[in-house]
């Protein structure tokens, strides 16, 4: 159970970006292409764990100051250094497999975002700015093997609106963490003692006005309306809006916004947009 609770598998709901080449690339009517994008989702899911498991070990000690992630099982000495690096290992490795069962390059994107994991431990998280940039490349590869990996071409739109959310989704975790810490932020995180509240609040902004403005034009764009036969995605924008600035309320009342996935479903507000969201799009492309 606690091997489980390492792998953070509540963090999953993340990988969900593999599955948006299915619904906005019509790849539903494909069984091959499914059954890809779904090995590819759960080649994804381990790949996470194992990311996750090696930054608890590295960040073990940084950890231990956190007031919640001291909790985490590494940091409270529940899990040791040589079981972590065990079930990082046969993670890695059992992701890759899946990966280039699903198909060889999803294998490809799999390897990159380790790769890109890796540096990020070691260096790049301490970078400010960069932090942010390689976890939105991150979840952009979950994007990439979901539509490229599997063959279903990736649309400019897709990725566009797809880079705009993850930033937002990184700079309100950076802020988040910098309410929950306050004098000790930077003792735990280092980069955020190179970041100011009055700088993410800007970031934020606009980083929520990019994805807003970017997934409305998505829904009018000439081209959109034609591959999904309809021009009521529009109608869809309310709930993408909703949603955005509930979470900002989580983030500025409720001292939400540092883990998005718990967030995600368990505010009720979230869960009702966002799966409003799902269902009138399904309903519009599917048609």
């Amino acid at each position: 159970m606690t091997l489980i609770k390492l792998m953070r598998p509540h963090q999953w709901v993340k990988n969900g970006f593999v599955l948006t080449g299915l619904v906005f690339g019509h790849g539903w009517d494909v069984p091959e292409q499914v059954q890809a994008v779904l090995l590819a989702f759960i080649a994804f899911c381990l790949a996470s764990s194992c990311v996750y498991v090696f930054n608890d070990l590295s960040d073990a000690e940084n950890d231990r100051l956190h007031p919640t992630k001291r909790n985490r099982p590494i940091a409270s000495g529940a899990v040791t250094a040589r079981q972590a690096l065990l079930l990082a290992a046969v993670l890695g490795v059992v992701s890759l497999s899946i990966a280039w069962s699903a198909n060889p390059p999803v294998a490809g994107y799999i390897a990159a975002y380790l790769v890109l994991n890796m540096a990020y431990t070691w260096r790049l998280k301490r970078v400010v700015l960069l932090d942010i940039f390689c976890i939105s490349a991150g979840f952009m590869l979950r994007i990439l093997a979901g539509t490229d990996g599997v063959d279903i071409p990736p649309s400019n739109w897709l990725l566009f609106c797809g880079l705009w959310t993850t930033l937002f989704l990184g700079f309100i975790k950076r802020r988040a963490e910098m309410i929950a810490l306050d004098e000790g932020a930077g003792g735990h995180r280092k980069v955020l003692e190179h970041y100011s509240a009055t700088l993410l609040d800007q970031l934020i902004s606009i980083t929520c006005m990019g994805m807003i403005f970017s997934y409305s034009l998505y829904t009018m764009d000439v081209d959109v309306r034609r591959i999904h036969n309809t021009d009521q995605l529009i109608y869809t924008v309310p709930f993408v809006i909703y949603a955005c600035f509930r979470y900002l309320y989580l983030l500025h009342r409720e001292t939400g916004g540092g883990d998005p996935s718990r967030d995600l479903i368990r505010d009720p507000h979230i869960v009702a947009a966002g799966l409003s969201w799902l269902l009138m799009t399904l309903v519009l492309v599917a048609r």
